[in-house]
């Protein structure tokens, strides 16, 4: 009998959450896509890139943009990914921050 009376209270908050949930979605992404190419423009890198974009672009209905970011064998590429700021962050009350 313990088991049951922790039950209902851990069935109601699942299911608050369940519910409550859905209303906070946002669309997602909510802004433009940035692929970043870490080899110079035109080579077969950055045409498979641009034929990925296309495809990404018409299926998530945001634009993409290549960023070619050639040198030191893709560590400035790898940088600029690296230093970027975070996709989506939410706070505590849900609301997007960056």
């Amino acid at each position: 009998m313990r088991t049951r009376g922790i039950l209902l209270p851990m069935a109601v908050v699942v299911f608050g959450t369940i519910i409550t949930d859905p209303a906070t979605a946002q669309p997602y992404p909510s802004r433009r896509i940035t692929l970043v190419v870490p080899f110079p423009a035109g080579g077969a890198t950055d045409v498979v890139a641009r034929i990925l974009a296309r495809g990404l672009s018409d299926r998530m209905k945001q634009p993409v943009i290549i960023d070619n970011r050639p040198g030191a064998n893709g560590a400035i590429g790898r940088a600029a990914v690296a230093k970027a700021p975070p996709c989506i962050a939410k706070s505590e009350e849900g609301a997007e921050t960056g």
